[in-house]
């Protein structure tokens, strides 16, 4: 971001004072006479700060404060103060100010004000970039985060599924996103405005699933003193996530087969059948192939479910997004814990990139989530990638090379060069480790 400052005073040799000032500090200032040049040049997302006296012809400081916040609450406004204007600033700090500081001041004072205007300026920005990239249409970008050909490859995937209207079965290990998924399928299709109803499977207790998912009559069995609502009804219109479906009894597994076929439920207690209309979408981290074989998972409901079958990869099958992947999720966790995280060294993004991580990206965030707080990010138990040497040495060089190029945001001058190699070294040993550098670059995705 630019250290831009607008400076507003209609003393023409105050303003030249002032501004000649800030520029030996370093900063970029433009300085207008009056408010209303200045409301001509500053949009939404003006990367600075203002400075403002309060005492102008036309409108004043006050009234341009109030101007200004209209436009962007979020603007910080420095107002200067002759010494009978004090009780006014300290009103308009209350109405919104950032700041005022009292005629004469010295430079240092004001510089001071301005760097930690810009600072929150800055962090005001960031947190707005996020904030739209969590709120844009494109829901899918902004959650299932990476550039890795095999990310690339899901969302796209994700977005034909969803508007087929087709069941699917997620599998993948666990961390690895097979809720996001399913939400994204469900967001992405027609029935977005209707309800999306998730299921832990193992998380019900083996004698309430059947009332939890088909609901009952009233007297259906003791303590059924009304009729009940099943989750699949409320669902009626969206989507239906079984999440864990491999912890479903077998005994209830054929009922389940049966309404998914019918798109129909029986309440407990009733023989009348209510017409279901949603969609399913069911995961496992298990291998559902090997537990049919097994016994322990009927084979009509595996191949029902799996109309449409898709793969979540792990986090060790995309190890050249986990740089990338974790600024998105410390970025999230700064807005959660409403902290301002350090800047993250290209050190510690290798470190990372080099790690195991078997909780996927569950485990990649709670590292964030420590990083924010100020604690230790890699815990002890935290595995090293490979045991043998060769395999190390290897995914230690794709993961420091992935590291540097997320550090300088694609720029391959910057990363051989931080790196200590030629450019064909570089080239070659991208080509190797089937990294690109468009997968690198800054396009404000993340």
């Amino acid at each position: 971001m630019s250290e831009r400052v607008i400076l507003v005073d209609d003393e023409a040799d105050v303003r030249e004072a002032i501004a000649q000032s800030l520029e030996l500090k370093g900063y970029d200032v433009l300085a207008l006479p009056n408010a209303m040049r200045a409301l001509e040049v500053i949009s939404e997302d003006f990367e600075g700060c203002i400075i403002s006296d309060i005492r102008m012809p036309r409108m004043d400081g006050l009234a341009f404060l109030d101007a200004i916040r209209e436009r962007d609450a979020e603007l910080p406004v420095i107002l200067i103060t002759g010494h009978g204007d004090v009780p006014l600033a300290v009103s308009a700090l209350h109405a919104g100010a950032f700041d005022f500081i009292e005629k004469p001041f010295e430079t240092d004072r004001l510089a001071d004000a301005v760097a930690r205007a810009l600072g929150v300026r800055r962090l005001a920005l960031e947190n707005r970039v996020l904030r739209s990239e969590l709120e844009s249409r494109d829901w899918l970008e902004s959650n299932l985060v990476g550039r890795a050909p095999v990310m690339t490859s899901l969302r796209q995937r994700l977005r034909t599924i969803a508007g087929s209207g087709a069941d699917v079965l997620l599998l993948g290990e666990t961390g690895s996103g097979k809720e996001l998924a399913a939400r994204a399928v469900h967001r992405l299709s027609d029935r977005s405005e209707k309800p999306f109803v998730a299921i832990n499977m193992a998380a019900l207790p083996e004698t309430l699933i059947e009332s939890e998912l088909f609901g009952h009559e009233a007297g259906a069995f003791a303590g059924a003193h009304r009729a009940r609502y099943g989750r699949f009804e409320h669902a009626r219109g969206g989507t239906v996530f079984l999440d864990e479906i491999d912890a479903l009894p077998v005994a209830l597994q054929a009922k389940l087969l049966r309404v998914i076929e019918e798109r129909s439920i029986e309440r407990i207690g009733s023989n009348e059948a209510v017409p279901l209309d949603v969609r399913f979408v069911a995961a496992s981290k298990a291998n559902l192939s090997a537990r049919v074989d097994g016994g322990e998972f009927r084979a009509d409901l595996y191949y029902r479910l799996a109309v449409v079958t898709v793969e979540m990869p792990p986090l060790s099958a995309r190890m050249e997004d986990v740089p990338r992947l974790f600024q998105h999720l410390v970025n999230q966790s700064a807005l959660r814990h409403r902290r301002t995280p350090a800047p993250i060294n290209g050190e510690l993004f290798t470190l990372m990139a080099a790690r195991d991580w078997p909780g996927n990206v569950r485990e990649l965030r709670n590292a964030a989530d420590r990083f924010v707080l100020g604690l230790d990010v890699l815990t002890s138990d935290t595995p090293r990638l490979a045991k043998n040497l060769p395999d190390r040495i290897e995914k230690f060089e794709r993961a420091a090379i992935a590291a540097e190029l997320t550090g300088q945001g694609g720029n391959v001058k910057a990363t051989y060069e931080a790196l200590g190699i030629s450019r064909k070294t570089l080239y070659d040993k991208m080509q190797r480790h089937g990294l690109e550098r468009e997968q690198f670059l800054n396009t404000g995705e993340d």
